[in-house]
């Protein structure tokens, strides 16, 4: 038996919820009586995770987002808010990589895995944080991975972000 926080009536964000870590980050929070918007850029991946955690008796909406698009981080906070009347935690954990040597990844794809991971974590963090400010505070947990510590081949723009989403929740934490 698993010892879970009662989370009941509290509302939690989880980005790449669509599948892996998220899912089961989405799964947690459900299971611990939290009502969960399941965010990613695939909807049936998300639609999925929503219906599951509704068929055991939990409450989840599903909500299609792109972290790179400002208007769509918005959209995502305003449809948490309206399904659930406030945000209690976000969990950025959603992440986009290219597996490519540093001489062969273009600017696009650069651009793609920091502004998905680095900037959609800052600007969903920021809007949350608004959100969670005005009740009285919240919680926000930034995904990274070992890959914040160290280089590898074929990687090294995604172990940049991360470094980048470490070094941000520092920050994020002293103010």
């Amino acid at each position: 038996m698993v010892d879970r926080p009662d989370l009941t009536d509290r509302v939690a964000i989880v980005t790449g919820g669509g599948k892996g870590i998220g899912r089961a980050i989405a799964m947690g929070f459900a299971q611990s009586g939290a009502k969960v918007m399941v965010a990613a850029r695939t909807t049936s991946e998300i639609e999925a995770v929503a219906d599951e955690i509704l068929s055991q008796g939990g409450n989840a909406v599903a909500h299609t987002t792109d972290l790179t698009q400002g208007e769509a981080i918005e959209a995502l906070v305003e449809a948490t808010v309206a399904a659930f009347g406030g945000i209690d935690f976000l969990v950025n954990n959603a992440a986009r990589s290219f597996l490519r040597p540093l001489l062969d990844l273009r600017e696009d794809g650069f651009d793609k895995i920091f502004d998905t991971n680095v900037k959609g974590t800052f600007l969903l963090s920021r809007s949350a944080a608004k959100v969670m400010a005005k009740s009285g505070g919240g919680r926000i947990v930034n995904i990274t991975s070992v890959a914040a510590e160290r280089g590898a081949p074929m990687m090294g723009v995604y172990h940049a972000s991360k470094a980048a989403v470490k070094m941000l929740t520092m920050c994020m934490a002293v103010e």
